[in-house]
């Protein structure tokens, strides 16, 4: 299965898809940005216009404000069964939906909820709960339409995102007091894909984040924002971006 994500990510960097498979141009711009997020991101983004365009909505969502899930797997609907075919794998029907511009999955409400509501394209006749949140600019968590528990997928729960509202580390007067202040909050992915927060810390932040040396040292005078995200793809290779605000 490992074998199988690297080779769709090749495929994707080659761009052979569209043109190879008879779709429209038109056709072609409009698969699910987060099936070519998974693609491109589980073969460490290769260079080629999906890619690049899925990496820059990757980022985009961690652009302030608000931070949202770079990765929203729930919108990649790779239960979806296309031309009669009950023989394909998951994968496969993941590739179909990047070039074959498949329909958006639907949305089924579960427990938690962060971030923005997918659009689902309809209004509701009458008010429910998920149309209220979706009015109120949420959506609710869910994972992936199919299962991802499996190795092949580590490379969805390595995501973490860390959202730094503030750092702040200061000399406080002639006592010399140093007063340090921040909040610090992690996003990580479960084992089927579902996006949560929780609390954390500068201490926490993964070594390639920069913008707080000497912190929690001889209290130099810090004041740092930024969200940070790293990754590793299906080869175990470490990447990662960093916005600052």
């Amino acid at each position: 299965m490992l074998h199988l994500l690297a080779r769709l990510a090749t495929v994707a960097a080659l761009g052979i898809g569209p043109a190879s498979f008879g779709a429209t141009k038109a056709a072609a711009q409009t698969y699910p940005i987060d099936c070519a997020i998974l693609l491109c991101l589980s073969g460490g983004w290769p260079a080629s216009v999906p890619c690049t365009r899925a990496r820059a909505e990757f980022i985009r969502r961690i652009t302030p404000w608000p931070v949202e899930p770079p990765l929203q797997i729930w919108r990649c609907p790779m239960g979806a069964s296309y031309h009669g075919d009950q023989g394909r794998t998951p994968h496969e029907r993941m590739y179909d939906i990047l070039f074959n511009a498949a329909p958006q999955p639907r949305v089924s409400p579960q427990s938690a909820i962060v971030g923005r509501a997918p659009h689902t394209g309809r209004s509701p006749a009458l008010p429910d709960p998920a149309h209220s949140l979706a009015l109120a600019g949420l959506h609710l968590a869910q994972g992936a339409d199919i299962d991802i528990s499996g190795p092949a997928f580590d490379f969805v729960r390595s995501i973490r995102v860390y959202d730094i509202r503030y750092a702040r580390q200061y000399n406080a007067g002639r006592d010399g007091d140093c007063r340090r202040t921040a909040s610090v909050r992690r996003g990580s992915y479960g084992m089927q894909g579902t996006f949560s927060w929780e609390s954390s810390s500068p201490e926490a932040l993964p070594a390639a984040h920069v913008g707080l040396d000497g912190w929690g040292q001889d209290c130099p005078t810090i004041y740092h924002r930024s969200v940070f995200v790293d990754w590793r793809d299906v080869q175990g290779t470490y990447g990662f971006e960093q916005v600052n605000y």
